[in-house]
């Protein structure tokens, strides 16, 4: 089934975490940085292209200040961040120049990502890069983020990217073999999943959390990020990167490590834009009459089923949509502002230019502009 899903695969978005970066001091691995970009390369004569998003810049900083442990404050963080960010390049430009293979440096922040305009200036920007055969080492932009525009961890980052660079797979190095069904360090019970057919709650109370003194993710943020690719249509493969030769054995198919099948057709890009790279800003709660309209009938959301609006937000902006219960059942683009969707509370459609003046339409979220979750 491998074999056959990969045959498909010509661009790939590789995500390498901290811990598969760096020794047991902390530093860079130049050996294991060596490895994966002699196998980056093989994959490049084997004519994939490959978006790298890659972690370390602090941890390499980090050995750079001297500091013994990781640090802790967010100024200490971008401090790290700043000095190993160019060491981090430097060794991934080392290790690709032997094979005459060039790399680009790409910074995000959420921010970026969630102006639409933004978004496809960072599509064309990488469609440019591959097409000039580049290799872009994309890593959050850890010296000037802050919480409200950091995407959290690099795995929600690559799931993101896979849906910007219009990826076909999202290939996942980590620290251990794959996704197992209990944590293999503390569960010796715990067996390698090879294939997860869909991300259930259950298969997210088994991913656990994060113990790392080095990175930043754990075993769920590296589900929760097969679980947005998926919705995009697009698989993951999670191996153990420490591994010689894994990254090409992955791509030719071989059963290594746990594959995480997509769910159904998948989102549109658009809107899965929607649902995982905007950030909410406000909440309509509807009653059940109106969930009901959104869920079974594929509706748009009318004034007239909204109880009540909360945040501030202003036409354009991405909302939760709730249930009576407080429950979230969508996200979607309001055609209105939080003041102006407060005053058209349970009124008709037909009523809306009456009590604003003016009127933008009929709907406050309209359902072309809205993902059911």
């Amino acid at each position: 089934m491998r074999k056959e899903l990969l045959k498909s695969v010509r661009r790939v978005v590789l995500k390498i975490g901290s811990r598969v970066l760096t020794d047991v001091s902390g530093a860079l691995d130049m050996t294991i940085i060596g490895r994966i970009c002699d196998e980056i390369a093989e994959l490049r004569r084997h004519g994939l292209e490959v978006v790298v998003v890659s972690s370390g810049a602090i941890a390499a900083g980090r050995c750079e200040l001297g500091l013994t442990d990781k640090p802790r404050t967010i100024p200490h963080k971008q401090a790290a961040a700043a000095v190993g960010q160019t060491r981090l390049m430097q060794a991934y430009e080392k290790s690709l120049a032997p094979h005459d293979l060039k790399v680009a440096q790409v910074l995000l922040t959420s921010e970026d990502l969630g102006s639409r305009q933004r978004f496809l200036n960072a599509r064309a920007t990488l469609d440019a890069l591959l097409g000039f055969g580049i290799i872009p080492i994309i890593n959050e932009n850890d010296t000037v983020v802050v919480d409200e525009i950091k995407f959290g961890d690099n795995d929600n980052l690559s799931a993101l990217v896979t849906n910007v660079a219009e990826a076909h797979l999202l290939l996942i190095l980590t620290d251990i073999e794959g996704f197992y069904s209990a944590d293999p360090n503390t569960n010796p019970d715990a067996v390698l999943i090879s294939c997860v057919k869909g991300i259930t709650r259950e298969v997210e109370r088994a991913a656990g959390g994060s113990g790392s003194t080095v990175g930043t993710g754990g075993m769920a943020t590296k589900v929760a990020a097969a679980k947005k690719a998926g919705k995009n249509g697009v698989a993951t493969i999670m191996v153990s990167g420490k591994r010689s030769g894994i990254i090409v054995a992955a791509l030719m198919g071989e059963e290594v490590g746990t594959l995480f099948l997509p769910s159904g057709s998948g989102l549109n890009r658009r809107k899965h834009w929607i649902a995982y790279t905007l950030r909410p800003t406000g909440r309509i709660m509807v009653d059940d009459g109106a969930r009901n309209a959104l869920l079974k009938k594929g509706k748009s959301l009318l004034p007239s089923g909204v109880i009540q609006v909360d945040g501030r937000f202003e036409r354009g902006a991405c909302i939760r949509l709730c249930g009576p219960d407080s429950v979230e059942f969508a996200r979607g683009l309001s055609d209105y502002s939080s003041g102006e969707s407060t005053r058209l509370i349970g009124c008709k459609s037909s009523e809306i230019e009456k009590i604003l003046g003016y009127h933008y339409g009929d709907v406050l979220v309209h359902r072309d502009n809205m993902v059911l979750l």
